[in-house]
């Protein structure tokens, strides 16, 4: 249902995590961009999510929102990119 296109996260004191991923959606048009931002790394994360490049649907865009309301597909894009972090 989601596929990764790319995913990349990066450590600093000072902002915590912060982290994006490029992902697909069976079904829709346009590719989307979430970025996740987290002052520790572990359940407190913040996102922004936007279409990838082009603008797509409304009803799109919140489908996906409804969508990462389920821990397992938020997780899923929060360990894709915590998978980057060079330690």
């Amino acid at each position: 249902m989601i596929e990764i296109l790319k995913a990349s996260m990066e450590h600093s004191k000072e902002e915590g995590y912060l982290g994006q991923v490029q992902f697909k959606v069976e079904g829709h048009e346009h590719p989307y961009e979430i970025t996740l931002q987290s002052k520790r790394g572990k359940d407190d994360w913040s996102y922004a999510l936007n279409f990838l490049q082009e603008s797509g649907k409304e009803e799109d865009i919140e489908a996906v929102e409804d969508l990462l309301e389920d821990d397992e597909w938020f997780d899923m894009l929060v360990d894709a990119a915590q998978k980057t972090i060079v330690k």
